[in-house]
């Protein structure tokens, strides 16, 4: 956001987002006093929505995440915005690696960093800041294989998206992100794990970390904790990326 101030770009800005990019845009977007428009999916967590309401973006709720995509994309597209992807956007992937720097920076032998993959804007900006010498790994969450079908295709591939607790991961790639690319040169493991195994993910960090995250979170840690993803030996980092879920179903799976 301070990238675009200090480009000269006052006009609104409009994103796509399942809520956590959402949330966190329209703090920067008040803190710049700039217009923010954000095409959400209407099943999205009241958790997320109403943060975003609260820090005085527009709203506009759509059938899925691809369906606000698609509408958020033609709005930037006609001019009456400017479109910044939640995980396409150059600038975005950048951010998302501060997050790698600062793992090395706090614990510099890590060997290995597992992230969740959604867009793939957090494992490519982790992969790029944390450099050939540590493995950036990732998980995906059955109901949502944007990656792994396109990977084994060798394109960037549309799926059936299923439902799922891992809102924030669910959703087609943008067939323009350059995330594909990143994440075929740079990541080299990518497990996949199903709704059991993100809810006993879920209820693991809450009992030994004290710690509530949501399901798109939860499906990094499952790909270690069911062995899909294999680590033992390695010093390991596991990317904790939100914890914005109705607390009325996080009880339902963590008791």
């Amino acid at each position: 956001m301070l990238k675009l101030v200090e480009a000269g770009r006052r006009e609104p800005i409009v994103t796509a987002s399942a809520g956590n990019h959402g949330r966190a845009m329209a703090f920067a977007a008040r803190a710049a006093g700039i217009p923010w428009t954000c095409y959400v999916p209407e099943h999205a967590p009241r958790t997320k929505l109403d943060a975003i309401l609260a820090l005085g973006a527009e709203l506009r709720p759509c059938r899925d995440y691809d369906e606000a995509e698609r509408r958020a994309k033609e709005q930037g597209a006609r001019g009456i915005g400017t479109y910044v992807s939640p995980y396409a956007h150059p600038d975005v992937i950048a951010g998302a690696g501060t997050v790698g720097l600062e793992i090395l920076e706090e614990m510099p032998a890590t060997e290995t960093v597992v992230v969740a993959i959604g867009g793939g804007g957090l494992i490519s900006g982790v992969a790029i800041a944390t450099g050939d010498s540590v493995e950036t790994a990732g998980a995906e969450i059955e109901a949502s294989t944007p990656f792994t079908t396109s990977l084994r295709a060798g394109r960037i591939t549309e799926i059936d998206v299923g439902e799922t607790l891992a809102d924030g991961l669910s959703g087609n790639l943008d067939p323009d992100s350059p995330t594909f690319e990143i994440v075929r040169e740079r990541v080299k493991r990518i497990a996949v794990v199903s709704e059991d195994d993100l809810k006993e993910a879920m209820r693991g960090v809450a009992l030994h970390e004290r710690l509530i995250v949501e399901g798109a979170t939860a499906v990094a840690v499952a790909a270690v904790l069911t062995g899909k993803l294999p680590v033992r030996g390695q010093r390991t980092a596991i990317v904790l990326s939100g914890a914005n879920i109705d607390l009325h179903r996080w009880a339902q799976i963590a008791i």
